[in-house]
């Protein structure tokens, strides 16, 4: 299987991709408040505004039959890996067109074909499921890999550490990436945690662990890309902490008032979309123009998307059985 270029090497093309794929998440996210107020979407509503970086750097990444795996806050992960954003809104909106039929919702979103494994309601609890689709790989002596993405606080739950361990016991192909956005729900970090530096967590595993500026979106493709390549070389798992923040609160219920409005600032002043448009400018790559096409491309398309998912029909009352069991 061919490797993965350097970020160096990407081309102009790749980078508006990139780009693209950060605005198309943003642009859903941000629809999804006002839709929520409106009675439209039911449940736990957990944004990715202002975490695209991460998403999206891990995914350009990875090979299309590669597998993810992610905790809730994962609508702007499934995008990342390529679903499209009308069956995405359909979920939100419970309809039958919907990645998981209208049953899963906004934080159980699912795609065999993409390879997207789901989203996980459990705080870690899906870092074995990563682990056994690890082993799975080497079972079948395949060359893909995992990466299984989750927030800081997983890493406080005894199953991150079983997880760990498993993996680097049987040099599973899984690449840990935690999303650190600061925040357990309200509960900082530095309040939670007895190591500040996540990433080290990885050593009582003997798993190589690195940190990476979250709020770029290169600099997460190029750790992820180089964890993919020792992982596909029989070296086992890796853990990267990438920082980032969350733009909104926990959920739509939170306000996030636990925050500074200094903090705040500080942190939308290193906002990964614009800041990585201004790059693409003065590296050539880009005018202003070509941003705001691409830009408004992706208003269009998620206004297509809510359309599609208005228009779609509710599932059948006896989708209520359904995929309950698998029958053997």
């Amino acid at each position: 299987m061919k490797e993965k270029q350097d970020a160096a090497s990407l081309s102009r093309q790749q980078f508006l991709a990139i780009y693209r794929d950060m605005v198309r998440i943003r642009q859903f996210e941000e629809a999804c408040p006002e839709l929520y107020s409106q009675g439209k979407m039911g449940g736990f509503l957990h944004l990715y505004s202002g975490q695209e970086a991460v998403g999206v750097g891990v995914a350009h990444a990875m090979h299309t039959d590669d597998y993810m795996i992610a905790g809730y806050r994962e609508h702007g992960l499934i995008l990342a890996k390529g679903a499209d954003p009308k069956y995405v809104m359909a979920e939100l909106y419970g309809k039958k067109t919907g990645v998981s039929r209208g049953k899963g919702g906004s934080m159980h979103m699912f795609d065999a074909d993409l390879r997207f494994m789901g989203g996980y309601g459990i705080v870690g609890g899906h870092l074995p499921l990563a682990v056994g689709m690890g082993y799975s790989i080497l079972y079948r002596e395949s060359d893909e890999v995992v990466v299984c993405l989750f927030g800081d606080g997983a890493t406080n739950q005894g199953v991150f550490h079983e997880a760990m361990n498993m993996a680097a016991l049987y040099n599973a192909p899984v690449i840990f990436v935690c999303e650190n956005n600061m925040y357990g729900i309200g509960t900082a970090v530095g309040r939670a945690s007895a190591v500040d530096q996540l990433y080290k967590k990885s050593c009582a595993y003997e798993t190589p662990g690195s940190k990476v500026d979250g709020m770029d979106v290169l600099k997460v493709y190029e750790a992820v890309r180089n964890a993919i390549k020792d992982a596909r070389r029989g070296n086992g798992p890796s853990y990267i902490e990438a920082r980032t923040y969350r733009f909104r609160g926990h959920s739509i219920s939170d306000p996030g008032s636990y925050r500074s409005e200094q903090e705040e600032k500080v942190w939308r002043e290193r906002d990964p979309i614009p800041n990585f448009g201004r790059w693409l400018i003065s590296e050539g790559n880009a005018s202003e123009d070509d941003l705001k096409e691409i830009k408004a491309q992706e208003e269009e398309r998620i206004a297509q998307a809510i359309r599609f998912a208005e228009q779609s029909p509710d599932p059948e009352p006896q989708e209520l059985w359904s995929d309950v069991y698998i029958e053997s």
